[in-house]
């Protein structure tokens, strides 16, 4: 059974940082792509980052390019996504998930909410 579990979101300020994690199971980790996405109120979920599953290589959305870094750990079965300067506007549900070009492989998660706010 597919299991995607994020955490580490939370209430912080305006230029604050956030780590968050998604822990995965029941899938081959190591052979997909990670991505992870958000979707704040009244909006549709957006895609934020993606990790591929070999060279690391990586893809931001242009909000987030130069704040947001995603890490993965293939020997935890670990996605990370590092969130730096944050703004109001990134405050949102998280969700992680596979990837295969444009499809999202699994259900979502319950997510983890960001706030942003002073």
């Amino acid at each position: 059974q597919v299991q995607l579990v994020e955490s580490g979101g939370g209430l912080v300020q305006p230029g604050e940082s956030l780590k968050l994690s998604c822990a995965a199971s029941g899938f081959t980790f190591s052979g997909v792509a990670m991505s992870w996405y958000r979707q704040a109120p009244g909006k549709e979920r957006e895609l934020v980052a993606t990790i591929l599953s070999i060279a690391g290589l990586t893809s931001y959305v242009d909000s987030v390019k130069g704040r947001f870094t995603i890490s993965r750990d293939n020997a935890k079965n670990m996605v990370y996504l590092q969130m730096n300067s944050l703004k109001p506007e990134d405050t949102a549900v998280y969700y992680c998930n596979a990837r295969r070009g444009r499809d999202v492989l699994f259900g979502w998660g319950k997510g983890t909410l960001v706030t942003v706010s002073s």
